[in-house]
């Protein structure tokens, strides 16, 4: 995916708890530590699964959509925009939610990290 248009974006501290959250990073980085509540989705896997996507997201919610550091999600929220979804970027992405002090759990639901 290439995109040469700006890609809108929010701050993560921008964020409220319940805006709905779509992580693209790996199974890896997922499994090690996420934000909770999140919708995963590889980024490797988007364009297979994306009508989870359509089902799980609240009709009409803008789509917030993170990942490590914010290219790869840059990418797909460009993508979702040119499906005619309210999609933003999370600058920054993961490493600036666990930065901020956001909470970061693994599948267990306990405390994890950013890979």
């Amino acid at each position: 995916m290439n995109f040469g248009s700006a890609v809108p974006t929010i701050e993560v501290t921008d964020l409220k708890d319940d805006d709905f959250l779509l992580d693209v990073r790996e199974d890896d980085e997922w499994q090690a530590g996420h934000a909770e509540g999140a919708l995963h989705i590889p980024i490797s896997e988007f364009v297979a699964r994306y009508g989870e996507l359509t089902e799980a997201a609240p009709q009409d919610a803008r789509v917030h959509v993170i990942c490590r550091s914010g290219g790869r999600s840059a990418q797909v929220a460009m993508y979702l925009v040119q499906q005619g979804i309210d999609a933003v970027n999370v600058d920054g992405g993961m490493q600036v939610w666990a930065a901020v002090g956001r909470p970061v759990v693994n599948d267990e639901g306990q405390s994890g990290y950013v890979l």
